[in-house]
């Protein structure tokens, strides 16, 4: 990770080194906390966010899910946020919005402890790397069971939620392999370690649905926006394991890793990415860069980002 100038933390921008927390707090003893990961894009009219209102809203409803109350409201952490671009000056980062609850008690229930909240951004590239987006990756069934809607809720994107992808995602890559699939204790198709699944059989688009325990992710719900309305038929469902290895084309979404390709399953390969998996990515990316206008509502811009470069002609 690469350190930039500032982070907001608990309202104010503070030196990224001293943006620190006492040991004792709750969230890092329980994992009591939520997050966000959201890109900010370099674009013809400057970096812009890519549906930043709607990442804080689902900050707030994971907040919700775990019992928790973020002191400050939607559009404060969005300005926040602007504020944490405007000040590190990069053309494009990723965001980490983060809230969870600090120093006061240790035991179990966070009685009194206050919620620190901070968002931070830094250069960040392709989360699985070049050649993944080109080539696609190779995924491996994970021994470890999706946690089930019962036990966590899996709508909110909490921090103790994801010792269950790390786990997956290091016994997947021990093994050889760029990335993990969890199943659920049914034996349904669930989720990567942090991105959702898509896949393609005789031209229709497949994607677990949220029984699955998956993350209702918001690059999942847009790439099913964009194959729609570019005339796809797109299908949630129930899958099982041998129609990841029967698909045509496979790919895996997420804020980190955008579209990227899957070429293999367990070894049983789907191939080098179709056309359907391929004509997604690039209409993604082209939407996410400000190049494609059909979906520009998607894009929050700074508005002193976006003065700065209507001032500068050959801003690109």
């Amino acid at each position: 990770m690469e350190a930039t100038e500032k982070i907001w933390f608990n309202g104010e921008l503070v030196d990224w080194a001293d943006a620190t927390v006492h040991v004792g707090c709750h969230g890092l003893h329980y994992g009591s906390g939520v997050f966000e990961g959201i890109r900010c894009y370099e674009t013809p009219n400057g970096p812009a966010v890519f549906r930043l209102t709607d990442h804080m809203e689902r900050l707030h409803r994971s907040a919700q899910l775990i019992y928790m109350d973020i002191p400050y409201s939607v559009a404060e952490l969005v300005q926040a946020t602007h504020d944490v671009v405007d000040t590190n000056g990069l053309p494009e980062s990723y965001i980490r919005p983060i809230a969870f609850y600090g120093y006061g008690t240790l035991g179990v229930p966070p009685r009194d402890n206050p919620v620190y909240v901070a968002i931070m951004n830094w250069p960040w590239g392709t989360y699985l790397g070049e050649d993944a987006m080109e080539s696609g990756i190779r995924a491996k069934i994970s021994t470890w069971r999706r946690v089930g809607a019962n036990t966590i809720p899996h709508a909110a994107k909490a921090t103790g939620v994801y010792l269950n992808s790390m786990l997956a995602v290091l016994e997947a890559s021990r093994a050889g392999y760029e990335e993990a699939i969890l199943l659920t204790e049914d034996g349904y198709v669930g989720d990567g370690s942090g991105e959702n699944l898509f896949l393609v059989k005789d031209g229709v688009l497949y994607t677990p649905d949220l029984s699955a325990s998956i993350l209702p992710g918001l690059t999942r719900d847009a790439v099913v926006t964009i194959a729609r309305e570019l005339g796809h038929e797109v299908r949630s469902k129930q899958l099982i394991r041998t129609d990841l290895y029967a698909a045509d084309e496979l790919f895996m979404t997420g804020t980190a890793a955008e579209v990227t390709p899957i070429r293999s399953v367990d070894d049983i390969t789907i191939g080098e990415p179709g056309p359907l998996t391929t004509a997604l990515q690039q209409t993604y990316l082209d939407v996410v860069r400000g190049r494609d206008d059909r979906w520009s509502q998607w894009l929050e811009y700074s508005p002193a980002m976006r003065t700065q470069a209507a001032g500068n002609p050959t801003a690109s």
